[in-house]
Parts: C-alpha cells; structure tokens; sequence
C-alpha cells in the first residue's frame, strides 16, 4: 500500500519514524485528517531549524488535511528536558505572551489560515490554565509509571546531570495535549522532531488508556537536518538563523541560503521547498554539469525568502545583493547599505568635517598617508558608492548617511563602515 503524499515525504527524506506506517498510510487513503505540531514559545523568534515540521505539516496541507498549530503558553512555562544537558530557565507569562505573539506572527506566514482545510492555532494554556494541580494528577498522573518515564531516552539522558520534577512531568503534559487534540478537534496524528519521539509516545499511550474504542491516532518525526561537512545545520558566525528580520535581516536570509554547498543544497530543496521532482531533479543536473552558475542556490535563496519574508523582502536582498556584487551602492537606500555592511568592519569617529586622506589613516583602511594618496589618486577609495579622486576632499554632513554613517570601499572588496558619534 501507497500514498502520494507519503511517498513524497520519503523522497523529501522526511521521515525518520512512525509509529504505524500501514496504518497511518490507509488512514490518509481513506479520509482527510487533522494532525498538528506544536513549538514552545522559548524566544520571540523561531529559527530555521525548528520549521522542518511545520513546513513538513503544510505538505499535508496542500493534499488537502487540516494542520493544527499548537503554540505552547502551558508546556513553555514547564520546559522540555528532551536531550538538553541542563534545566531550562523558567520565563515569565509577560515574556511568554511576547514570545507566543512574534511566533505566531511567522507561523502564519506559512500556513494558510483560510482555506476550506484551514489551519487552527491554538494555545495548550487554554486547556491547562484552569486545571488544578489535583485534577492534573488525578487524570492524567495515574496513567503512566515512572518507570515508562525514566526509559524514556529524553528522560534517561538527564538521569546522571539530574531533573526537576517540573521538567519530568513534561512529557505527561505534553501526552495530554495529544489527547486533548485527539478528542476535541480530531486529531489523530503528531509530527515533531527525532527529539520529539518519547514525547509523542507518550501522547499516544495516554490516548489508547483513556479510550475505550480502537484508536486512529498515529506519530512521525523529522531527522535532524544536518550538513555534508559535519557542522551545524542553520548556525552562520553571527549565531542562529532566525525568521524574525529584526534578528537576522531578509538580506542576511537570503545570503545564507545562497551561500549553501554544493553538497548541501539538492538536500535543502527537497526539505525546505515545495518545487516538485521534475524541477528539483533540474537543478540536481545543473550542480553537476555547470556548478558554476550556483542555480540551485539561487532558487533555493528564492524560494525560502519569499515564503518567509515576501516577495517584497525578496526584491530588496537581491538589489542588495546585486549592488554589492556590481560596487554600485548608489542604488541602494541608507537603510540597505546598512544591512548589508553590518558585518564589516567599523571605525567610529566624531561628527565633524575630514580630509579623506587624513580618514582613510585614522580608520586604518589605508596603512599611510603616502598610501592613501596613492589610494585617491589611483581611483581605488570609494565614498558611499561614488569615486573619489581629489585630494582636497572634504568629507562632511552632506556624506553622513542618515547622518550616522559611511562607507569606504578600498580596491574591489574591502568594506569599512565609519560609524558618527
């Protein structure tokens, strides 16, 4: 037995385990379902590693299944042990409300919310928030063992560093918000991540003990996406690759995933995006015969910029990009070349009218003042995209850019930002 929608997440190399293969399969030949993943609202912001499942969800989406997306305000105040060294710092419900807000923001990006298999949001607090400690362990506590829990390798990895007793009970609430899915919206099926496998589980054992009717419900996770060279996956030198553009810039976006390996980007397409076999399989010949031409790249570039950050964001990291490729600054605005020069290295200085020579020495971009004439009068100083030739010249007001910024390019590539107090 096959299913379409299957067989493509196993092309994608999307599945790692199920539960029930046969049975989930028959399942989806069968009826339209409901199955959801959920993410815990610990920062403002998801990064790219966490929306393998979210995007794997929104395949279901698109063959016509309704994806519920749970945003934890319960499970975040609890924090999830699973393969983490330590306990987590525990936040407060001003900081977790931030949190839930900026991650929804950016679910809704990805999921459509108003088809006739719409997506739902839902909060795990909402069910949660008013139950009693008593009733919680009265439910729900008498249903698993410790010893089911302490077998669990998400538990069982803490054993020797210790876990508080409000990190253990986290797999039992998560397990309950299965069963809250299960019995109040549908649901039948939990997608998560391979460090998600105990958690799921759980939720399906919970779901078997507290019904008496044969169970529809089933679990799959991701693999850990990894990189051909062995280093982290969505980890650049500036830290994490987050989808909030006030942490990492639409700009900063698209060049991380431009700057994919060869080895790496065929993988990333099938992962991240939703082209088909044909145009993957495309762009897979094209790494192979004319590498060169880094196509693959560029659509992948494409593809996850604009469904994370629209085409309007796309428009604006290629201008940039384009722009810096080109040494044509003039074309961008100041809030552009400041993005796309953040990294670059920075000198700050006063607010005050300067001899380009004598500020090319004192920033340290030309080593002399015989060497930064030399630099002037052969055309390699550039001032915010234009020439500078004369040696006269005086940079001023007029060049402050929002009146905070320069910048200097010497010779083709290095960039220097000068930065006005």
């Amino acid at each position: 037995m096959t299913n379409e929608l299957m067989e493509d997440l196993k092309w994608r190399g999307l599945l790692y385990q199920q539960t029930d293969e046969e049975g989930l399969t028959k399942l989806l030949d069968e009826e339209k379902i409901s199955l959801y993943c959920g993410t815990d609202p610990t920062a403002d912001s998801l990064h790219i590693g966490h929306i393998v499942p979210f995007l794997t969800l929104r395949r279901f989406q698109q063959h016509g299944h309704r994806p519920i997306v749970l945003v934890g305000g319960a499970t975040g105040m609890i924090g999830d042990p699973s393969f983490r060294a330590d306990e987590r710092q525990l936040l407060s419900e001003e900081q977790l409300n931030h949190n839930i807000a900026g991650i929804r923001k950016q679910l809704e990006q990805i999921f459509d919310f108003g088809d006739e298999n719409a997506a739902v949001m839902v909060d795990n607090k909402d069910w949660f928030g008013e139950m009693s400690a008593i009733d919680f362990l009265r439910d729900y506590g008498k249903l698993l063992s410790v010893n089911y829990m302490l077998a669990k390798d998400n538990v069982a990895s803490r054993l020797e560093t210790g876990i508080s007793f409000t990190e253990f009970s986290y797999m039992l609430i998560q397990g309950a918000d299965f069963k809250h899915l299960y019995d109040h919206y549908g649901c039948s099926v939990q997608v998560g991540g391979s460090d998600q496998w105990g958690n799921i589980t759980t939720g399906l054992e919970i779901i078997r003990k507290t019904h008496e009717e044969e169970t529809k419900a089933f679990g799959i996770t991701i693999p850990l996406i990894t990189k051909a060279d062995g280093t982290k996956f969505g980890k650049t030198a500036g830290g994490s690759v987050w989808l909030d553009p006030d942490k990492t810039s639409p700009y900063e976006f698209y060049q991380f995933w431009i700057n994919t390996a060869d080895a790496d980007v065929i993988k990333y397409l099938k992962i991240f995006t939703f082209l088909g076999k044909d145009e993957i399989g495309e762009l897979e010949h094209s790494v192979e015969e004319e590498p060169h031409l880094r196509k693959a790249q560029k659509v992948l570039a494409e593809e996850m910029t604009r469904l994370i950050h629209g085409q309007g964001a796309l428009d604006q990291a290629q201008r940039i990009t384009q722009a810096l490729f080109s040494g044509d600054l003039k074309a961008l605005s100041a809030s552009e070349m400041k993005d796309a020069f953040k990294d670059v290295p920075t000198y700050e200085a006063a607010k005050e009218d300067k001899n380009i020579v004598d500020l090319l020495v004192e920033a340290g971009i030309s080593s002399s003042k015989r060497q930064a004439r030399e630099d002037v009068s052969n055309g390699a100083i550039s001032v915010n995209g234009e020439r500078e030739t004369a040696l006269d010249r005086v940079l001023g007001a007029a060049d402050r850019l929002d009146d905070a910024f320069m910048i200097i390019r010497r010779g083709k590539k290095k960039y220097t930002m000068v930065k006005f107090n």
